[in-house]
């Protein structure tokens, strides 16, 4: 059963029984959500009860990590949501954890579950049609990268390749080293036949030297990866920053919260009679609760939608944020102040827009509209 509380909750708890099938029949893409920021609640606390560690710190991490997610986390700025994955790391150290933390996240997403979240009572149905599930290979003291990588496609590959796809995530806080191994081995993945469709830089926005990482994500795009990069998160991350990201020219950029009017314009400058337009992978809930917007109403998607740039809705984290992919498209359709308000046909052509953006279909596509 999914755990929906909130943004996504309240504007769910709005809709008629008939506004939510008309949500629920859309072709939908999930191409924003972190492996270990979605997994299911009693996933995650079925793995922490039955864990054995050697350290009483960590093990305390995770009883408070566990406590503070099941109360319903809140956050008053992004950087403090970062700490709470070193005890989910910790929980999902194993092969054997990951690939059920994996199996439970792709099953959330792409199979209907017997019951409604508490609270709701329609027929429940998949989140999705298709996810491009994200992750960061780890290496423990139980596995290397690479197995990470193969436990984590050993799952997806179980769904067909127009249901599941795995984007290999790059963290900012990593070194050249580390960032390298992760790149190499999503081409070497790749070009294996294993199911690896893009690259993701991700992680703390405050960071790291992003300089450190373009040569890898060219070579990336270059080995026929699609490319999505984390920008403009904060108001910390700087134009310089923003305007140097945008140069690696990724196929989607992810959040694009503080974009700036200079950033914006490239969008829609003219280059040999093309313009570029990467699609914005919009995370409502996780915006509004990590306080990075204000409301729905003053939140950025408004701008791209009256421009008809490109966006898509997702999820991000459902664990810490409490949401789903239904409740985040019940965001759009519901009346404000609860939702965007917007039209079923608009709906319907954001949905279209996730399914086009896919890296499975797409590849290595520069979107030129």
């Amino acid at each position: 059963m999914a755990t929906i509380a909130g943004p996504s909750a309240a504007a769910l708890h709005s809709l008629s029984p008939s506004d939510i099938e008309f949500l629920q029949s859309l072709p939908k893409a999930e191409l924003h959500a972190h492996l270990n920021g979605s997994i299911p609640w009693q996933t995650l606390a079925d793995l922490a009860e039955h864990l054995t560690l050697q350290s009483a710190d960590i093990s305390d991490e995770i009883a408070e990590t566990v406590a503070r997610l099941r109360s319903g986390l809140r956050l008053d700025e992004v950087s403090e949501f970062f700490p709470l994955f070193r005890a989910i790391y910790a929980i999902t150290s194993t092969p054997s954890a990951l690939s059920r933390v994996t199996r439970d996240v792709l099953d959330s997403f792409l199979k209907a579950h017997g019951d409604p979240p508490a609270g709701f009572t329609y027929t429940p149905a998949p989140e999705c049609n298709y996810i491009e599930l994200r992750t960061t290979p780890r290496a423990t003291a139980h596995m290397s990268r690479y197995t990470y990588l193969t436990t984590v496609l050993d799952e997806v590959e179980k769904f067909s390749a127009d249901q599941a796809a795995l984007i290999v995530s790059v963290d900012r806080r990593m070194s050249e080293t580390d960032a390298k191994e992760c790149v190499d081995l999503a081409i070497a993945l790749r070009a294996a036949g294993r199911r690896v469709v893009g690259l993701d830089l991700c992680g703390d926005p405050r960071k790291g030297d992003i300089a450190t990482f373009e040569k890898h994500f060219k070579r990336g795009k270059d080995a026929g990866l699609g490319i999505t990069l984390h920008i403009a998160e904060t108001k910390e991350n700087t134009i310089a920053e923003s305007l140097a990201l945008l140069d690696w020219r990724p196929d989607r950029l992810g959040h694009a919260t503080f974009l700036s009017d200079e950033h914006k314009a490239l969008f829609f400058a003219d280059r040999n009679g093309a313009v570029y337009k990467p699609c914005i992978e919009v995370c409502l809930s996780s915006n509004l609760l990590a306080k990075t917007v204000q409301s729905l109403e003053s939140h950025h998607v408004q701008y791209y939608l009256v421009n008809d740039h490109p966006v898509t809705i997702c999820t991000d984290d459902t664990l810490p944020f409490r949401t789903t992919l239904l409740g985040e498209y019940a965001q759009l359709l519901a009346k404000p102040p609860l939702g965007l308000g917007l039209s079923r046909e608009q709906v319907r052509r954001i949905a279209a827009m996730g399914m086009e953006a896919r890296f499975s279909n797409q590849g290595k596509v520069e979107t030129m509209l």
